[in-house]
């Protein structure tokens, strides 16, 4: 099981063994500094004391493991940022960081709850409750500094080396990490991918350039991102097409950042916080913090799962400022009228997140609209055109239907599902995986 993990770091392997509880880990050093409990393994900055007051308390993304009062305690952070599965074999529990783990040993795989710890005398049970209440009555000038400042805190908890990466799309999300990031590290590489004329390359320079980031900006081809899918549906551990079609672009990044830095910064969950997709203009303000609230919870085995899979694959630590509880809890009882704001005559989304960094960006990236991650690196529709060309209309009836009774929606998830199919098999059970959902569209 470790060794199909060794991707994740493999500096050091820390084994853990006493009443009856064996438990391994690999990671890379720098990570040293993130685990202080010695008779534990984890993932992310779990806290120093387990306790259920204690993780409700803790603000970092983690996944601990640990042995106490002769018994063992597991726990995941509220928002499930950092992965855990388990199982069972003979009666007792195995768990482990990815699920090709533990399909090495089990069919019995199951996703560890976010916001729960385990232990064998309690089972499961919840240490927070994540929910949009207490709105703020402070007016935008009071707002803005408070969030800038949980942000600001958020970033630097993850500063373990004065030399990091960002993910920069040129986007809001990314824009805001990295100019935050820049003033508390020595040297900040800044990283983005597209096809030729992709936006996010165009905007991304822009900020590079004002930033004086050490830029890495790479133009693929769709041959390239092809040849590459194999790899990425094994990192990955899924099929669904979205989640798919925007991991192959930032698995293929990641492996260029790898080879400059260890801890890779992402906007991931500025979206879900701040009202930044389309969609969610359609709801009412009055409703859009449950909207909110419900995608921030679905981020778990979705679009967590691609940054943590797709930087792991290549040792990449990934650092979610935005995913900081002190910063989630604070920016859900944001009032929405503030994040998706009426401007110009147009509603702006995230408009509160832009006033963060208002003083020190370009207006035409300050205001650039929301454009998803598979759009802005110019994939747009190309694999889904590209499957819809190689598979039969009579195949694709033949086999959409799996056997755990989900029905694929397009040629697109077929195509992956049997990429998925090589490595992992039929598996019957797939409570585990994630779907994307996309909203007015019916779920097969």
């Amino acid at each position: 099981m470790l060794r199909s993990l060794a991707h994740r770091g493999s500096d050091e392997v820390r084994q853990v063994e006493l009443d009856g509880v064996f438990m391994q880990m690999s990671y890379r050093k720098i990570e040293r500094s993130f685990l202080s409990l010695t008779a534990a393994v984890g993932d992310g900055i779990p806290p120093a004391e387990i306790s259920a007051q204690a993780l409700s308390r803790w603000p970092s993304p983690f996944v601990i493991a640990a042995i106490q009062d002769d018994d063992l305690f597991i726990a995941r952070d509220a928002l499930g940022v950092k992965p855990l599965y388990y199982g069972q074999i003979d009666g007792k529990m195995v768990f482990a960081s990815e699920v090709k783990a533990l399909l090495s040993v089990t069919n019995d795989v199951h996703e560890f709850p976010p916001g729960h710890f385990y232990t064998a005398q309690q089972g499961f049970q919840p240490f927070t409750h994540l929910q949009a209440r207490d709105f703020l009555s402070d007016d935008a000038d009071t707002i803005i500094p408070e969030l800038r400042k949980r942000l600001e805190q958020a970033i630097q908890r993850w500063l373990a080396t004065d030399t990091v990466g960002v993910w920069l799309s040129g986007g809001v999300d990314s824009t805001v990490i990295a100019t935050l990031l820049k003033q508390r590290v020595r040297k900040l590489h800044s990283f983005v991918i597209g096809l030729p004329n992709a936006t996010d390359l165009k905007y991304a320079q822009i900020m590079a350039k004002l930033l004086h980031t050490e830029h890495h900006a790479h133009t693929i081809s769709l041959d390239e991102i092809l040849a590459a899918l194999p790899d990425v549906i094994y990192a990955l551990e899924s099929f669904d097409a979205l989640l798919v079609r925007s991991s192959v672009t930032h698995y293929l990044i990641s492996k260029i950042a790898s080879e400059y830095v260890e801890l890779i910064f992402t906007g991931e969950g500025g979206d879900e916080l701040f009202a930044g997709y389309d969609y969610m203009k359609n709801y009412p303000l009055e409703e859009l913090p449950v909207i909110l609230e419900q995608a921030v919870k679905s981020l778990h085995n979705t679009a967590f799962q691609r940054v943590d899979r797709c930087a792991g694959a290549h040792g990449l630590i990934s650092c979610f400022p935005f995913a900081d509880m002190d910063v989630v809890e604070y920016a859900l009882r944001i009032p929405a009228r503030y994040k998706l704001h009426q401007q110009s005559g147009r509603q702006i989304e995230k408009w509160i997140l832009r006033k963060v960094v208002e003083q020190e960006i370009p207006e035409e990236v300050l205001w650039r609209p929301k454009t998803k991650f598979w759009q802005g690196t110019g994939l747009q529709q190309l694999l889904g055109e590209y499957a819809d060309s190689h598979i039969s209309d009579r195949d694709f009836e033949r086999e959409r239907r799996l056997p755990n009774g989900w029905i694929l929606a397009s040629k697109e998830e077929l195509m992956y599902y049997r990429i998925f199919n090589e490595f992992f098999g039929k598996v019957s059970n797939l409570d585990w995986m994630g779907r994307t959902k996309i909203p007015g569209r019916n779920a097969s």
